[in-house]
C-alpha cells in the first residue's frame, strides 16, 4: 500500500478535502497519513481538528505551528515553526507522496519541508490568480515545488503548464467545493435556523471578508465601509463567518464580534460553521458579500448571487452569478442593489458553475492510485511552450 499523507491547516480546506480523505481512508491500494496543523489547533479558531475526528477519520499527527499573530513577522515566525515539525515528520513517518490543496503559508512551509526531503507533491488548486493577496506567489511556488497537479479549470491547466510544468502531471479535475455542493446533505430551512439561532427573512447575506493580504493596513478601513452599509440598511440580516489567521485577521474578527453585539436583533458571527452548516447556510441566503473564494466557486452552484468586493479575489475565473466591486460605499450599494434585484437573480437561476468537475474526488484518487503504481521521478525538466 501506498502511503498519502494529507495536511490540512484550515476549517475550510478541510471542508474541500473531505470527500478524497474519504477515498483514501477506504482505499484497498492506499493508506492515510492525515497531518492537521495551524488554525485547526487554535482555540481562537474553534479548534476544528474536532470536527475531523467526529469525521471518524483518524489523525496521524497535530503539528502546531500558530504562534497568536497576525502579523507578517508573527506568520513568518509561524512558517519557521512548521519548517521544523513537518521535517520531523517527514523523516519518521516517509509518505509515499503528500497531497495538499491552495495557497496558503502554512501549506508553502509544508511544501518546503517534503520537497527538501525529496517527497513528491500533489498539489491541488494551483494555476490560479487571486492578484490581492500574497496567495498568488505562494500558491506558483507550491506549483514549482509539486509533481502532479490538479486544477480546478482548463484556464488554470494550461496556466500550470505555462509555468513549466508537464503537461502529462497536469489534470484538469474541477474544484472539490462544487462536488460538494452537489453531494452534501444539507439541512432543511427550519433545522439549520435552530442549529445557528438564526432566521432567515427578508434580505439575508453571507458575509466572509478576508484581509487584502498585498494592501498595508487596509483591513479595518475597508470592512468599515461593508458595516456602514450593512448598518444603515435595517432590513439586511447577517451571518458573518470570521476571517482566516492572515495579518490583520483579528482586526476584521473583533470588528465582527463588535458588529454582532450591537445588532444581535439581526447578525450571527461564528468562527467556523462546519461544511454542512456552511453549504446550507449558501442555499438560503440572499447573497455571498465579501472576498472569500467560495463566493467565487461554490456559490455560483445554489444560483446565489456573489458580491466580490475588493482585490483580494482579482483575476480568478467567475460564473456570471458574480458582481465585482470596488471598496467604497457607493460601489458596494451599487452591486448589492444589481445582485439582490429580481432581474439579476432571474438571470442567474440556472447559471453555469465553470468549476464543476465530474467525480472530482474519484478522478484525483484514481490518478494518484496510477501514478504512485507507475513511480514517481522527483527530478522535473522544465517545460518549453511553443509560441
Amino acid at each position: 500500500m501506498k502511503k498519502i499523507c494529507i495536511v490540512t491547516g484550515t476549517r475550510a480546506e478541510y471542508g474541500l478535502l473531505k470527500p478524497v480523505i474519504k477515498r483514501v481512508f477506504h482505499s484497498a491500494r492506499l493508506e492515510l497519513q492525515l497531518v492537521v496543523t495551524g488554525m485547526h489547533l487554535s482555540p481562537e479558531f474553534g479548534l476544528t481538528y474536532q470536527e475531523i475526528e467526529e469525521d471518524g477519520y483518524p489523525i496521524n499527527a497535530k503539528i502546531e505551528m500558530l504562534l497568536g499573530a497576525d502579523t507578517a513577522s508573527g506568520n513568518t515566525k509561524s512558517m519557521g515553526v512548521a519548517l521544523i515539525g513537518f521535517a520531523d515528520y517527514f523523516e519518521i513517518n516517509k509518505p509515499d507522496i503528500l497531497l495538499i490543496l491552495g495557497d496558503r503559508y502554512e501549506m508553502l512551509a509544508v511544501a518546503a519541508a517534503a520537497m527538501m526531503a525529496q517527497i513528491p507533491i500533489a498539489h491541488i488548486h494551483g494555476g490560479e490568480t487571486t492578484e490581492g493577496a500574497v496567495d498568488e506567489a505562494i500558491r506558483h511556488s507550491i506549483t514549482k515545488m509539486s509533481h502532479l497537479h490538479f486544477t480546478s479549470t482548463e484556464v488554470y491547466r494550461k496556466r500550470v503548464i505555462q509555468l513549466g510544468e508537464n503537461p502529462s502531471r497536469v489534470f484538469n479535475v474541477g474544484a472539490l467545493g462544487v462536488e460538494n455542493v452537489k453531494n452534501v446533505s444539507l439541512l432543511e430551512k427550519e433545522e439549520l435556523e435552530k442549529n445557528i439561532g438564526f432566521v432567515f427573512s427578508g434580505i439575508t447575506l453571507m458575509v466572509t471578508y478576508h484581509p487584502v493580504t498585498l494592501e498595508h493596513m487596509t483591513a479595518r478601513e475597508q470592512f468599515r465601509t461593508l458595516l456602514e452599509v450593512i448598518e444603515e440598511n435595517k432590513d439586511i440580516r447577517v451571518i458573518f463567518t470570521k476571517a482566516n489567521s492572515d495579518t490583520d485577521g483579528k482586526i476584521i474578527n473583533e470588528m465582527i464580534d463588535a458588529f454582532a453585539r450591537v445588532h444581535g436583533d439581526r447578525c450571527v458571527a461564528f468562527a467556523s460553521l462546519g461544511q454542512v452548516r456552511y453549504l446550507s447556510a449558501l442555499k438560503y441566503c440572499s447573497a455571498v458579500v465579501g472576498n472569500s473564494s467560495s463566493g467565487i466557486i461554490e456559490a455560483p452552484s445554489f444560483g446565489v448571487p456573489t458580491i466580490n468586493i475588493g482585490d483580494r479575489q482579482r483575476g480568478r475565473v467567475c460564473a456570471e452569478s458574480v458582481i465585482h466591486c470596488g471598496n467604497g460605499k457607493k460601489d458596494i450599494e451599487e452591486a448589492l442593489r444589481v445582485g439582490l434585484s429580481p432581474d439579476f437573480r432571474a438571470q442567474i437561476k440556472n447559471v453555469r458553475n465553470p468549476y464543476e468537475g465530474i467525480q472530482t474526488s474519484k478522478h484525483i484518487v484514481d490518478i494518484l492510485c496510477k501514478e504512485l503504481q507507475k513511480g514517481i521521478e522527483i527530478k522535473k525538466t522544465f517545460y518549453e511552450v511553443k509560441v
